[in-house]
């Protein structure tokens, strides 16, 4: 729990009057009885995060006796009750992978195979199909769009059936995206299915230190496409090109936006190519937060790939029983497994949302772009002219 209450602090006479003094100087700021003109964002005064299972998540949230859960969807038994609401946001990639033991004949009869697998996936419910790693919910969607559909329309335009029956590994969700006849029961297969956690990929490549987070492009899909699919790269003289550029990406090694930008297409549209592996679509998350009155949430953001576990979320929840702050209880389904510091730690989802609640940086990823947004602070810019 943060922000216990506990026995009352005695105030020595000097501490009581510097009180007084950073009162008198907040009171001058609000003159004539207005409002602030600059409000610093809600945050509720204590915070209590408990690990729960889904099933009690759902009788908390039914009852009005947590605010939200941060987990595996619960299980409510009939329909959702009235009072809570739920939000959406990236949960994984389905990645089809082939097995590094098969040989092929030449790289074509590789690219053939994985391209059948991955057109086998489109239409199956359970994920959205969309053989490009760069999705709707990245910041920088917009950059790659036309390269997405053009490479979506491809592999449907050519429906060519393999010339054998192919072996596939696949489990839970991926299970449901192939056929009966593909799915490999031993230990000899030809490709595999894999669903990759957005959130892991985040946190591998985040890091939180003194209230800083970064780095800048981590809510940028050239980044997931670079952490999914270069570890597949056979060529040699192709992996040192696309190495190069996710550094010159990383380093600021471009003149201006344009170049970047380019960049960043032409590192995705040659990663999405390749013969060993691929992303065939994505997995969206629901995670649920009541909205009873008079115990529930009046406002509430997220953040497209990290959904509730984020800055944002608590930067921006508001009870809807207080005018300003207020007891924020929350559940989440992960247990803490990580160093509790800002130097080693806070890296699984536990310490990850615990940070999010003690830190209080200048910075917020924006909830749904790559870029920023600002804290607490403001951009103010000086005009030199008199």
């Amino acid at each position: 729990m943060i922000g216990a209450p506990g026995r009352p602090m005695p105030i020595k006479p000097l501490r009581m009057l510097l009180v007084l003094v950073a009162l008198l100087v907040t009171l001058s700021v609000a003159q004539g009885g207005h409002e602030l003109p600059v409000y610093p964002s809600y945050y509720p005064h204590e915070i209590a995060i408990e690990t729960m299972p889904s099933e009690r998540a759902a009788d908390l949230l039914r009852d009005g006796k947590l605010h939200a859960y941060l987990g595996a969807e619960p299980p409510f038994s009939n329909a959702l009750p009235p009072s809570v609401r739920a939000v959406e946001s990236l949960s994984g990639f389905m990645v089809v992978r082939l097995n590094p033991d098969r040989s092929f004949p030449d790289e074509r009869s590789a690219c053939a195979v994985i391209e059948a697998i991955v057109r086998e996936t489109a239409g199956k419910s359970g994920f959205v199909f969309h053989p490009y790693p760069v999705t709707p919910w990245h910041g920088d969607y917009l950059y790659h769009v036309d390269q997405a559909e053009t490479e979506k329309a491809r592999l449907l335009a050519t429906p060519s059936a393999p010339s054998r029956r192919l072996l596939v590994k696949a489990g839970g969700v991926a299970a449901g995206l192939i056929r009966p006849e593909w799915r490999a029961e031993g230990s000899y297969w030809d490709a595999a299915i894999e669903e990759v956690a957005a959130a892991e990929l985040v946190s591998a490549s985040a890091t939180a230190i003194n209230s800083w987070l970064g780095p800048p492009w981590v809510k940028s899909g050239w980044l997931y496409a670079e952490r999914l699919l270069t570890d597949a790269i056979g060529d040699p003289e192709n992996k040192r090109r696309t190495e190069a550029m996710a550094q010159r990406l990383e380093t600021g090694d471009y003149r201006d936006a344009v170049e970047r930008i380019n960049l960043e297409r032409e590192l995705a549209a040659t990663l999405a190519g390749g013969c060993r592996k691929r992303v065939a679509g994505y997995t969206l998350k629901r995670e649920y937060f009541s909205a009873e009155f008079t115990n529930g949430i009046e406002n509430i953001g997220f953040d497209s790939i990290q959904g509730l576990n984020s800055p944002m979320f608590i930067r921006t929840v508001k009870l809807k029983d207080f005018p300003w702050n207020g007891w924020l209880m929350l559940g989440i389904d992960a247990q803490p497994d990580a160093a509790w510091n800002p130097i080693a730690g806070f890296t699984d989802e536990f310490g990850w949302l615990l940070w999010s609640a003690i830190s209080d940086p200048a910075l917020l990823p924006a909830p749904y772009d790559s870029g920023w947004v600002l804290n607490r602070i403001a951009d103010v810019q000086a005009n030199s002219s008199r």
